[in-house]
């Protein structure tokens, strides 16, 4: 994976627009993910932003809180693209 930022518009704190990363892969660009003071937002592809998929730092925080919440949390995620 190649991860770029694509907009840095911060002073020190990540402020409201946040940090705009874009991930691509061999075969194009993956999604963009975007870092706010809120939590982050994910976007697939050629998603746009409100559209994306958004986690708070509280939510992102349990998630990642374990391997098994980990695992859960991919498991359905996987479960869902299928």
């Amino acid at each position: 994976m190649d991860v770029r930022i694509k907009k840095f518009d911060v002073n020190m704190q990540v402020k409201t627009n946040g940090i705009e990363l874009q991930v691509s892969a061999a075969e194009g660009q993956v999604g963009d993910c975007y870092v706010t003071k809120t939590g982050v937002i994910w976007c697939a592809g050629r998603t746009r932003k409100p559209n994306g998929v958004k986690l708070t730092w509280a939510e992102l925080q349990v998630i990642a809180a374990s391997p098994e919440a980990k695992a859960a949390a991919l498991k359905a995620a996987r479960a869902a693209e299928a």
